[in-house]
């Protein structure tokens, strides 16, 4: 995947989400924690103002012992009014706090608000919060400790704490509230627009990577279906994409396809110029040969002639012998050039490969004892389907070949083997072999390493191989040399 352009955008925008997604959360993360520790502070600064009141009445009552030792009659109302500025002075350095002086017997004795921005001074606890303040007044005189709560509503926490008050009234208790934004109020917002522009950030990067990713995958397809749709060797004209990078590799592509097609037309005419040369060069060859086989024959016919128009009726029967002769020589080199040029449709029957191979070396077993050689035949292979006429030929062209070459007292081993290119034939003999400067033109038509040799005998192997659809070939190892006639099996 990170081999392909369009994988590394694809893990890019993977790691662009992923980046964002862990920084929202660490966001939220910490602006959870920024809130909890407003509210904490919050609460703590209640529980102060609490702590303050109760100092505050300690102090008082230390000082007026008279003033707090009834709470009906005058001197109740005396020690409410008392309370009330002893509430409003602990609070009033400490915006958004309420508090006032709780009795379990008579309810709410003192109450301020201090800090309160409304255009009329409130002189009354909040009617809807008395229950929660009855309740947490009686938690702190249950327990004789400090006592706070705090109920969530959606956008705000109500902070309630109370303090027991020590004296000569029973059952006092000094509490606070304060109201606080759940959401931290500002630090809310600018979260939620940091988080919208980072969305927004995120969003339009990964607008922008998809829309590159499937732009530049569809113009690679285009490219590619572009060029599959023609031959490696006429690759086409590809349009422009518009995009920089890509159009500088489709320019060198188009400019490699007009060189391409440069040298193609180059190659072209280098390889039909070749391609006469080496016909040339082939019919030279061939005319050569042609010349040289017939020259001999004539020449020897000539000469015998003019020796017995020389010599007189009586040498004259010797030497139309010798001119019989050098016809009948004439005539087998005719043959042999039309077997190569007729190249005639091979008949094929099914060949007990075996009795064939014998009844070919049988052919040849005298001519092969007089040098002293031995011929053996070895295979698996049993049986195949050629034309036995066009094989005799061929094979009889390969064993006088081998005979020729061995040295005296060696072996020639003829054969026929099973392979998976086909039936292979081959005859191997214990010689040098040709001669390297004829190998490139072993099987063409009078290309031969004998004196005394036609040249025509490889190239009949060779056609009797192409006729059926086979191949003629030379290999050379430390055993020898040997010549091998493929012949692929056929295919119903």
């Amino acid at each position: 995947m990170l081999r392909s352009l369009r994988g590394r955008l694809i893990l890019l925008l993977v790691l662009l989400v992923g980046a964002a997604l862990s920084t929202g959360i660490l966001m939220i993360g910490l602006f959870h924690q920024s809130a909890a520790a407003q509210l904490g502070q919050a609460a703590a600064e209640n529980s102060r103002a609490c702590d303050a009141i109760a100092a505050s009445y300690r102090a008082f009552s230390a000082a007026h012992p008279e003033k707090v030792a009834a709470l009906d009659g005058k001197a109740g109302d005396a020690l409410r009014e008392h309370l009330n500025d002893l509430v409003a002075v602990s609070l009033r350095t400490r915006p958004g706090v309420q508090g006032g002086v709780w009795s379990r017997d008579a309810g709410s004795l003192a109450y301020a608000y201090p800090t309160y921005v409304g255009a009329v001074q409130r002189t009354d606890p909040p009617a809807g919060e008395l229950p929660r303040i009855r309740t947490l007044n009686e938690a702190a005189l249950a327990g004789d400790h400090a006592t706070s709560m705090r109920i969530s509503g959606q956008t705000q926490t109500l902070l309630l704490s109370a303090c027991p008050l020590p004296g000569p009234v029973p059952h006092l208790t000094a509490w606070t509230m304060s109201w606080t934004l759940t959401f931290a109020g500002r630090s809310y917002h600018q979260l939620m627009a940091g988080l919208g522009v980072l969305l927004v950030t995120v969003l339009a990067a990964a607008a922008l990577l998809t829309h590159l990713t499937v732009t530049w995958s569809r113009h690679v397809s285009q490219i590619e279906s572009a060029l599959n749709a023609y031959d490696v060797a006429e690759l086409p004209v590809l349009p422009a994409t518009r995009e920089r990078e890509l159009d500088r590799i489709v320019l060198a592509l188009n400019e490699a396809a007009r060189r391409l097609a440069a040298a193609r037309q180059r190659a072209d005419t280098l390889a039909r110029q070749m391609a006469s040369a080496e016909r040339m060069a082939a019919i030279g060859r061939v005319a050569a040969g042609v010349a040289h086989e017939i020259r001999n024959p004539i020449a020897a016919m000539r000469l015998k002639a003019e020796s017995a128009v020389a010599a007189g009726p009586e040498r004259q029967p010797q030497a139309l012998q010798v001119i019989l002769g050098q016809i009948e020589r004439l005539d087998a080199l005719v043959r042999r050039l039309l077997s190569i040029t007729e190249h005639d449709e091979p008949k094929r029957e099914q060949v007990a490969v075996g009795p064939f191979l014998d009844a070919r070396l049988a052919q040849h077993v005298e001519v092969a004892s007089a040098k002293q050689v031995t011929m053996t035949r070895t295979g698996d292979l049993q049986e195949a389907r050629f034309d036995p006429d066009q094989m005799q030929r061929a094979l009889d062209n390969l064993i006088l070949n081998a005979i020729h070459a061995a040295p005296p007292g060696s072996r020639i081993e003829v054969s026929a083997r099973h392979a998976p290119e086909g039936a292979v034939f081959a005859v191997r003999d214990e010689g040098a072999g040709p001669p390297a400067a004829i190998l490139d033109h072993l099987f063409e038509p009078f290309v031969t390493g004998r004196p005394d040799g036609t040249g025509l005998g490889l190239s009949i192997v060779r056609e009797v191989a192409e006729a059926h659809g086979g191949v003629a070939r030379f290999t050379r190892s430390a055993r020898g040399t040997s010549f091998e006639m493929v012949l692929p099996w056929p295919t119903s």
